[in-house]
């Protein structure tokens, strides 16, 4: 650290650094200073140091070149998914901790190699859901957290858009996103359902993956909410759905959609069963319970996130708290929300949703 700030280096320039992080660090001057960057393209990585960085900020296209940087504390590594693995363990190596955006990686394999990476450091790893960080969400974790559900048995979680297909950077690309929606957001809902449930031994997945839309719509009747798409490139399935049994018995039914004919978009939201009530995100945060007989709803004031403000879902305060936690963490004022000993079994249940789609029959862990 320098002046008692950590320095900070980001891997890709792109999309979810300027949208997410270098906003919600920037707030948080007193405690970082952003003091390399890195991404394929210069002209990102020089952008982003004008805006976000120390006037003496280094600019690299190889993110080795910055990993040499021994002034560098911590890294942030916002590249596509099939990337995160070799960048993440590259940096643990090289003495740096790491905050990777989600998913953890593309495969299992991969998160296993950043998890070994991780605990042979010494250092921090914690991986970007940021969802967890909402009004709604922390107040419904507390809520499961003191016993409020009772033993909640069944979960819903939605990651669900009509028309809502990324049409910026590479994510209908699978050679570098390594899937489609429930890589890129089903992965946000199942986080939030497990950290809730607090319940992260799967026993068996049942998958399907559908390639139905995407390839099938003319640019010129897609109605997409960020513009047309590519159909003749287009290679990621466009919705795909997930039912999990955990070794407790409890079950998820996971839903994951960027393109699908309903009239009912839910993203980043879940239901919970337990055994004394039951929560939704339908319409606000709701508990459902049961008093003097009486079937009551109760509506706890959440504001903080607005669904469906735009296609990457309004980071706003969410993100913040997420960078504040993290540096905490890093600074030792509190413990890290987010651990990559979570993060991996949500690679490991996607993974395993895709693979039971291909292979027609469920997953047994």
């Amino acid at each position: 650290m320098k002046n008692g700030k950590i320095q900070i280096g980001v891997i890709g320039c792109g999309g979810i650094a300027n949208g997410k992080h270098f906003p919600a660090l920037a707030k948080l001057s007193d405690q970082c200073e952003l003091i390399a960057f890195c991404d394929l393209v210069p002209e990102r990585a020089e952008k982003a140091k004008r805006d976000y960085g120390v006037p003496s900020a280094k600019v690299f296209t190889d993110y080795h070149d910055l990993l040499n940087v021994d002034e560098v504390d911590e890294v942030h590594v916002l590249t596509p998914n099939v990337s995160h693995c070799e960048i993440t363990c590259a940096a643990l190596n090289a003495g740096k901790h790491v905050m990777c955006e989600k998913p953890m990686a593309a495969t299992p394999a991969d998160a296993r190699r950043m998890l070994d990476a991780y605990h042979k450091s010494g250092k921090l790893l914690t991986i970007g859901y940021q969802n967890r960080f909402r009004d709604d969400s922390l107040f419904l974790k507390r809520y499961c957290d003191e016993g409020n559900l009772g033993e909640i048995y069944f979960a819903k979680a939605y990651a669900l858009r009509r028309r809502g297909v990324p049409t910026w950077g590479v994510f209908t690309d699978k050679s570098k996103q390594g899937g489609g929606p429930l890589i890129d957001i089903g992965t946000h809902s199942l986080d939030l359902a497990l950290w809730c449930m607090d319940c992260y031994k799967p026993r068996t997945v049942l998958g399907a993956s559908y390639e139905k839309l995407g390839r099938l719509l003319s640019p010129d009747n897609q109605g997409n909410g960020g513009g047309s798409w590519d159909n003749t490139t287009y290679d990621v399935e466009d919705s795909a759905f997930g039912y999990i049994v955990m070794e407790n018995g409890a079950s998820i039914f996971l839903q994951s959609s960027w393109a699908l004919n309903i009239d009912d978009s839910r993203q980043a939201k879940i239901t919970l069963c337990g055994t004394k009530a039951g929560s939704d995100m339908n319409d606000g945060l709701r508990i459902n319970t049961v008093m003097q007989n009486s079937q009551t709803m109760i509506l706890p004031k959440t504001d903080t996130y607005r669904p469906g403000q735009d296609l990457l879902g309004g980071f706003g305060i969410a993100a913040d708290r997420e960078s504040e936690a993290w540096l905490g963490a890093l600074l030792g004022k509190n413990e890290l929300v987010v651990k990559p000993e979570q993060a991996i079994v949500v690679t490991e249940i996607l993974d395993a949703i895709y693979r039971s789609s291909a292979e027609k029959h469920a997953i047994d862990f």
